[in-house]
């Protein structure tokens, strides 16, 4: 019981900023606004590691590669924090076992970023009809119409109104969670065996 207190203490604070570092990756891939409310606070929560970084780590092809590699080695803290704490201590970590942790981490932080993608792709089909102008529109439509965009040319509104685009893409990200994530775990998995 209290195992998994800590472990449910450790994944939400490790997952605040792995989900920010995410966020802030793909905001500027998909070119969506920073100057609102959830662009501000993406930036507030993750300036103090992405900024560094990026004296190391330049951007390069459009794309915010510090903030990615800051999800990547966050992933990675929480992955050894919870290995360390639950196995066998730090002494686990020879050989196979920072293979894991490092191959671990890329394969969770796959996994996180269909999961942001889900919550992002929900969210703004809810207010789509909610608040369809509100403040966070114009964020939530830059990084899902990229996505809907293909699916809309292909699945017509049903009645003109009812766009199931959103939930055809739900489930295309389900599946990529079921099937190849899946096999990409076992195959992480298999580094220990």
């Amino acid at each position: 019981m209290a195992g998994q207190a800590v472990s449910f203490v450790l994944e939400v604070f490790f997952g605040l900023f792995i989900y920010g570092f995410l966020l802030r990756f793909l905001m500027q891939a998909l070119r969506a606004p920073f100057r609102n409310p959830a662009g501000q606070a993406v930036i507030a929560l993750t300036d103090w590691a992405v900024k560094p970084l990026r004296r190391v780590i330049p951007g390069a092809g459009g794309y915010d590669w510090a903030s990615l590699v800051a999800a990547w080695l966050t992933q990675v803290a929480l992955i050894a924090t919870l290995y360390a704490v639950f196995s066998s201590g730090f002494a686990a970590f020879s050989g196979n076992g920072v293979l894991y942790v490092l191959a671990s981490a890329a394969v969770q932080l796959l996994k996180t970023t269909i999961t942001l993608a889900m919550v992002v792709v929900i969210v703004q089909a809810i207010l789509s009809w909610v608040a369809p102008d509100g403040p966070l529109a114009g964020l939530l439509n830059a990084l899902t119409f990229p996505f809907l965009r293909p699916l809309r040319r292909v699945i017509p509104p049903i009645g003109g109104a009812l766009d199931l685009s959103p939930l055809v893409l739900i489930v295309v990200l389900q599946l990529l969670l079921m099937l190849p994530v899946r096999w990409l775990e076992g195959a992480v998995a298999a580094i220990l065996r």
